[in-house]
Order: structure tokens, then C-alpha cells, then sequence
């Protein structure tokens, strides 16, 4: 089963700010994820995340690609059988996370 991918409104702009071959990681990462973006502890490929940099981000998961240091992060609405994807961007200094609770809290996820 496929999942329908949103995006918050924001994250059109995250992915413009990333370069040619990263961004294409991006959207394959994306594309492979939607398949099952269940968390892995229910044999989906999201990555649960917890508390981060201060930030509590329970309930949300990540799509890491490691080689590009870039996070991906999302949230399972089941009801709809959507991927609502919340930001995009480097981990450097956890500012990925600061950004993703500042979304949180803006659109009360």
C-alpha cells in the first residue's frame, strides 16, 4: 500500500534550498518511505523519534540520509493513510529539530 505524501507548507522551500544530487536522495528517500512510513518497531522505515535537543518530538519519526547529513522528518496520520512530512534539512547543531518544533507548535500537530 502507498501512502499520500503532504507537505507542510514550508517544506517546499526546504527542499528548494538543497543542491541537485541531495535532493534527489531526498525525494527517492521519500518515495521508498511512503511504501511503509509505519515506525521500524512496527516494521515500517521511520526512524521514532523521542527527545531531542530539548525538544520533545514524540510521535514524530525521521528518514536519516546519512551520507548527505540530511533528516527528514514526518508524521503517520492513519486515519487518512497520510505521511504529513514537517521539515527538511540538515542535522548540523540539532537545528533540524528546533525547526520541526517551531512547525509543531505553528500548526498544533
Amino acid at each position: 500500500m502507498s501512502w499520500t505524501v503532504t507537505y507542510l507548507p514550508e517544506v517546499r522551500k526546504d527542499l528548494r534550498d538543497i543542491d541537485g544530487s541531495p535532493r534527489k536522495q531526498v525525494r527517492k528517500a521519500i518515495e521508498k518511505v511512503r511504501q511503509n512510513p509505519l515506525p521500524t518497531t512496527e516494521g515500517g522505515f521511520g526512524k521514532p523519534l523521542g527527545n531531542k535537543g530539548g525538544n520533545d518530538l514524540t510521535g514524530f519519526l525521521k528518514i536519516k540520509l546519512r551520507s548527505e547529513g540530511i533528516r527528514i522528518m514526518y508524521k503517520v496520520v492513519r486515519q487518512d493513510d497520510e505521511m504529513l512530512v514537517i521539515v527538511i534539512g540538515a542535522r548540523a547543531d540539532e537545528e533540524v529539530y528546533d525547526i520541526a518544533r517551531q512547525r509543531i507548535i505553528k500548526y498544533n500537530l
